[in-house]
């Protein structure tokens, strides 16, 4: 068994120890951390975006996984404005999975004599500026896990509902590069935009993406939504913000793109 192999059975066993599990069989990819792709992202995402060198100094890869939801949990989220608190719920359990995943894909990789981290930035959103530091978005493109819908969602060939994680480590692996074929139909050849229709806030178009209007739906979920808490701090080194669970999900459920690629 290569080292690929026994990551993604790592994070397997982890899903597998839950008592419930929400998720179908994940995916994981590789990326070139000193890529050109990862080197511009910067300009991409934000000026302040980490590189994965600060996060570890000799760095040479980003491990980048995905979750991809059971089916019964995007359909679930297709009726009325709000998202189903199932939804919710799983999202916040996703999101508090991924420290566990992530320490025991460390104590693998320290085993063999290497070292892998995450930056406080991967579990950061901020509020005012409506944006990530560290976009695990970004980095599994990098590494070939899929290409960006219209509804800015990386769609994978397991789709687009689920939640992104990873590391960064000095393991020497073979790693991805993009993808060069649009997973997305709109992008392809117009013919879809379901995402568009399934929006509730009109922040999504076919002409770009709106944050704020986007924020203040998942505001609404959230303020519903306060038993549930919230997984993200407001700035590093913070618990996380004493707030409902922020979350909509709508414009990845219902499409053609929610639970393959749609080849």
């Amino acid at each position: 068994m290569d080292m690929k192999e026994k990551i993604l059975n790592e994070i397997e066993a982890v899903i597998k120890s839950r008592s419930v599990s929400f998720w179908r069989k994940p995916l994981a990819g590789f990326a070139d951390a000193d890529s050109p792709y990862i080197r511009n992202l910067r300009r991409i995402v934000h000026p302040l975006h980490r590189m994965p060198r600060e996060a570890l100094e000799d760095a040479s890869v980003v491990i980048v996984y995905f979750l991809p939801f059971k089916e019964d949990i995007p359909r679930g989220n297709t009726r009325g404005e709000l998202s189903s608190r199932e939804w919710a719920e799983v999202y916040e359990e996703t999101n508090a999975l991924f420290p566990v995943i992530n320490s025991r894909l460390t104590a693998l990789i320290s085993s063999l004599g290497y070292e892998a981290a995450v930056p406080p930035e991967a579990s950061v959103f901020y509020r005012d500026e409506i944006i990530s530091r560290w976009s695990f978005r970004h980095l599994a493109y990098a590494a070939g896990l899929g290409t960006f819908g219209l509804n800015n969602m990386l769609i994978t060939r397991e789709g687009c509902a689920g939640r992104l994680n990873g590391i960064v480590s000095n393991i020497p692996l073979e790693t991805g590069r993009p993808l060069e074929e649009e997973a997305c139909l709109y992008k392809r050849n117009g013919s879809c935009g379901v995402c568009v229709k399934r929006c509730p806030s009109g922040a999504l178009s076919s002409h770009g993406f709106n944050r704020r209007l986007c924020y203040d739906q998942c505001l609404k979920n959230a303020a519903v939504y306060t038993s549930l808490g919230s997984s993200y701090a407001s700035a590093p080194g913070e618990e996380a913000a004493d707030t409902g669970s922020g979350v909509c999900g709508k414009c990845l459920c219902g499409c053609p793109c929610t639970f393959k690629r749609p080849l």
